[in-house]
């Protein structure tokens, strides 16, 4: 339904009701004017009657008293009749056809229920309401009238209190009929409806027009509306008006001008984000790296394509379903990891493992976010895959051309250390093959000396053949120990000594020896090489605090420069002429993979400090771990009864501080 048709029924609803209450108006005031006339006609009736009981009476008394006086009896039966009440109402009655009846009633009679009629008829019985009436006369004095139903028909009654003088009162009840006031009624009421029938159908036509010109602005401003949802903002409305529907105008032409500029602004950041989408959608797609992102409860909605090959799932497989690819030994890190993501904190896994469709363990490096709504609150997360597979394959490569790198640097020192024992042994041959004679005191020295150069052969085979990853833990005092040992006889043939300062208590940590080995020779030899006049290196082992092993090796080389320094670790960099520039970066990755870490801090002039972290075991964890096949296994027996003069006998078992080797002249 239109506005315009709305507000020409809403006026003619208004004139309606306003047509309604005039004609019930009119209804009531001829109804009560009606009445009010007729109680006067009767009230006149009424006293006109009482007025000619009373001149009835003076008639009666003047007979009786001319009776006395020999009136002829006709004459005086003829002047009662023309005077008697009865005479009088029945005159009335029949010159007003209105009245139904007159009736003269003595109050105290007709109430205390003795007829009490004093003239007239008593046809139109109604004695309750007609008893309460009298009462209401009486009392008040003045003449009552109501409306009842007498016989089937409704009448009014009308009760007039007469007070004769020197006579006891009367009412007087006059019943007249209803008719004549409600045909009255009922002229007026037609009269009433046709002139509002009439003026409501003007009402009617008049307020179509005049809602026509009220809401002609509002059509324009709906065709402007219209023209604005389908996107055209160029045109305007043209406002001539300075009212309410102006002012409207006026700001629908702004509102216009203000949609244009930002849909325009709008469309050219949906071009934006549709192009960065497309951008963000061929990377996720072209990566390389696996992605998938879930929502809080952990179900997938989406991967790419990296992933399905990594994995193994196909999108329509795990979208949609829980991904359960974390192996069970690493339940306790999955909730960790659950902990941190929910307090919005990202995780990075720099090597791990996670199981594929098939059951399998892939190596991959691991780095999960969450995403946060426009409040702020998390609504999914996002974790980027990476295969390490390849990565860790060549960095044990790496690592394997390292050692091949250090077994020859090593070459000379340990040709050395191995010619000292051997030409004690072929003294001795010597003597007991000239003397005939086998020496228990020789003997013993030859087997000494054998134990040395089998424990000089296994720790060179350390590096020169490969080693199965295997953690296990060790006192890292032992194993830095043997590193010392075994470069002792390099350190004599450059004119350096090791002071050692090690901890009274053992130091345990869980590690793979062999690479902790590597390290520790690494670092010890770019040590030696920043010592070409000789020197001092201190070695120091202690517990920082009571999880962190430390390790640190102090040099009194030449020191490295702050630029050199900003390059330390990185791959291929290094200033020697033979060297690969990957041992420190090695390193350093073999420390983190123990989840400690490495630090370097040197001055030009003033060496350089080599500090190691790594977690410390408080308790040993496994049982001792059976020897290796090396021969190595004696090394803590054999280091006791090493010679003075290779400097190796400062083992921790027995000297946890002070110096080892000597320079050589």
């Amino acid at each position: 339904m239109s506005i315009k048709i709305k507000l020409s029924l809403i006026m003619s609803f208004f004139a309606l009701v306003l047509l309604s209450l005039n004609i019930a108006l009119s209804y009531f005031s001829t109804r009560d004017n009606l009445r009010n006339e007729s109680e006067s006609n009767m009230m006149m009736t009424a006293r006109q009657i009482a007025l000619a009981v009373e001149q009835s009476r003076s008639v009666n008394e003047y007979i009786k008293r001319q009776n006395n006086g020999n009136m002829s009896r006709s004459l005086a039966e003829g002047m009662l009749r023309m005077t008697s009440p009865e005479r009088i109402t029945h005159e009335t009655l029949h010159s007003n056809p209105n009245l139904l009846e007159i009736t003269g009633l003595d109050p105290e009679s007709f109430i205390s229920g003795n007829k009490g009629i004093l003239f007239g008829t008593y046809d139109y019985v109604n004695e309750i309401m007609d008893k309460g009436a009298i009462r209401d006369a009486i009392r008040e004095g003045n003449s009552v009238m109501y409306d009842s139903r007498i016989n089937g028909k409704k009448v009014l009654e009308s009760f007039i209190p007469i007070s004769p003088v020197n006579k006891g009162p009367y009412v007087i009840r006059i019943v007249s009929s209803y008719e004549p006031i409600s045909s009255v009624i009922s002229k007026q009421m037609f009269s009433q409806v046709t002139i509002s029938l009439v003026l409501l159908q003007f009402v009617i036509f008049a307020s179509y027009i005049l809602a026509g010109e009220i809401i002609r602005p509002i059509q324009d401003i709906l065709i402007k509306v219209n023209q604005l949802s389908s996107g055209k903002f160029e045109t305007r409305l043209q406002v001539n008006r300075r009212d309410e529907l102006g002012l409207l105008g006026h700001q629908i032409n702004a509102m216009a001008g203000s949609l244009g500029h930002y849909t325009a602004e709008l469309e050219a950041k949906n071009e934006e984000n549709r192009s960065m989408n497309e951008y963000l959608e061929s990377i996720i797609s072209q990566t390389a790296d696996a992605i998938h992102l879930m929502d809080q409860d952990g179900i997938i909605v989406r991967v790419n394509s990296a992933f399905e090959c990594l994995y193994g799932w196909k999108s329509t497989e795990i979208v949609g379903q829980y991904l359960d690819y974390v192996p069970s030994f690493l339940e306790e890190d999955r909730k960790e990891w659950t902990r941190e993501l929910e307090q919005g904190k990202s995780i990075v896994l720099s090597e791990t493992v996670r199981k594929r469709k098939d059951g399998s363990l892939v190596e991959v490096s691991i780095s999960q976010s969450p995403i946060f709504d426009k409040f702020g609150k998390i609504s999914a997360y996002i974790c980027i895959s990476r295969d390490m597979t390849e990565h860790n394959r060549m960095e044990e490569l790496l690592r394997r051309s390292e050692k091949l790198t250090t077994v020859g640097q090593l070459a000379a020192g340990v040709a050395h250390e191995i010619r000292n024992p051997l030409t004690t042994l072929r003294g001795f041959l010597q003597m007991q093959h000239g003397s005939k004679v086998i020496n228990p005191l020789h003997t013993d020295i030859m087997l000494s000396e054998l134990d040395r150069i089998n424990l000089i052969v296994s720790e060179f085979l350390i590096l020169a053949k490969p080693q199965a990853v295997q953690f296990q833990t060790r006192d890292v005092r032992f194993t830095l120990g043997d590193v010392i040992s075994f470069l002792d006889s390099e350190a004599h043939l450059h004119n350096i000594e090791f002071s050692v300062h090690f901890s009274q208590e053992p130091i345990l940590v869980h590690c793979e020896e062999n690479q902790l080995k590597q390290v520790f020779i690494n670092i010890l030899k770019n040590a030696m090489e920043a010592m070409p006049a000789g020197g001092q290196i201190t070695l120091k082992l202690y517990s920082d605090e009571p999880h962190l092993a430390v390790i640190r090796v102090i040099d009194e080389g030449e020191g490295i420069s702050k630029e050199r320094m900003q390059k330390i670790g990185e791959p291929f960099y290094t200033n020697k002429e033979k060297g690969t520039g990957l041992g420190l970066m090695i390193s350093q990755r073999i420390i983190e993979g123990h989840k400690g870490y490495l630090e370097i801090d040197s001055e030009v002039g003033s060496g350089t400090v080599v500090t190691i972290t790594l977690p410390r075991l408080l308790e040993m964890e496994t049982e001792p771990e059976d020897e290796p096949e090396s021969g190595s296994g004696n090394r803590l027996e054999n280091r006791a009864e090493d010679r003075p003069e290779s400097g190796s006998g400062n083992r921790p078992e027995s000297q946890p501080e002070g110096r080892t080797g000597g320079r050589v002249g």
